[in-house]
């Protein structure tokens, strides 16, 4: 028989607590908790216990279409995103960023009995994980940029809502370095993505201004 770990009771002023394996997987694997993102490393975990934002949704949707024209101007190029999926590494690492990005062969594919996760023991690394940061900034730069470079991830980006800023880092001789260039999305100016945040405009308004740019 198989017991059953409580989920930890959380004090939301300290939000990365001690927890082992057990107790992460009694929130990832709790239907009533689904809506809540979780992170594990080190064992420590951090919950986000608030509900997605306006601004936030905003900005992630915009980074989702952008992608989406990106490639569409890249003809022969598969790409899966899986926004919101909790990627692990079994009994080390979990993380659910805003988005995952696999470019090319070998993305996770599900099958009927497994859980609903990306199991990296079983599949590659994602070739792109991005945070929108609207009220997370800090602990995006900080505690999770370490949980995706132990993860592996070739590219992380950040997105500051508030001051929209896109801070973009490879893993680069097993260190990220902040790059401005996007070496996934090969030869993507980060730029662009600031000045398309930048547009006060509807965010698909934003959109078709950005698929502009990479048609001139």
């Amino acid at each position: 028989m198989t017991a059953t770990v409580a989920p930890l009771s959380l004090n939301t002023s300290q939000q990365w607590i001690s927890a082992t394996w057990e107790e992460y997987l009694s929130y990832v694997e709790n239907p009533d908790l689904e809506s809540q993102g979780v992170f594990f490393n080190l064992n420590r975990m951090w919950v986000d216990m608030g509900n997605e934002g306006i601004n936030h949704s905003q900005v992630n949707k915009l980074l989702t279409m952008l992608l989406f024209v990106w490639f569409s101007q890249k003809p022969g190029i598969k790409f899966q995103l899986l926004g919101g999926s909790v990627i692990e590494k079994p009994g080390q690492q979990g993380a659910a960023p805003d988005e995952v990005l696999y470019v090319g062969e070998g993305y996770p594919v599900w099958q009927v009995g497994e859980p609903r996760r990306v199991n990296l023991d079983r599949w590659r690394v994602p070739d792109l994980v991005v945070e929108v940061a609207d009220t997370t900034l800090a602990i995006d730069l900080d505690e999770k940029k370490q949980l995706y470079l132990a993860l592996g991830i070739l590219e992380y980006w950040v997105i500051d809502v508030k001051g929209q800023r896109v801070l973009a880092f490879r893993l680069i001789d097993g260190v990220y370095q902040q790059v401005l260039v996007s070496v996934v999305l090969a030869g993507l100016p980060i730029e662009l993505i600031e000045q398309t945040l930048s547009i006060d405009e509807a965010n698909g308004n934003a959109a078709m201004w950005f698929a502009k740019q990479i048609n001139l």
